[in-house]
């Protein structure tokens, strides 16, 4: 089970990522999402949005380093499109089957 702290975390980035760009779906997976990580552990979110570009995958990853430093943890993001996931190789990624199983959406 994923500690509260990492919820928090994870949903304030949630907010302030939402701010950039329309999020359709977001989700905290790996080891925090399964509640053993360790105190080196990364928090890995993964978010679905309309369309995506090297500015705005910047942004992203900026405002996922300002809330890991706020909060004392790295933030990773995986970012992929709508688009990707319906008519790409992505949609049937190995990663995003893990995703979906053990993902917690917030």
């Amino acid at each position: 089970m994923m500690a509260l702290r990492d919820q928090e975390t994870a949903l304030e980035f949630k907010r302030r990522a939402a701010a950039l760009a329309p999020i359709h779906q977001f989700c905290v997976f790996g080891s925090r999402a399964r509640g053993d990580a360790t105190v080196g552990s990364d928090l890995d979110v993964f978010l679905v949005v309309d369309d995506i570009d090297a500015d705005l995958r910047e942004k992203i990853s900026e405002v996922a380093w300002e809330v890991g430093f706020e909060h004392d943890v790295v933030l990773s993001t995986f970012v992929v499109t709508i688009e990707q996931l319906e008519h790409g190789p992505m949609g049937v990624s190995p990663i995003i089957h893990q995703i979906e199983r053990e993902g917690i959406r917030l």
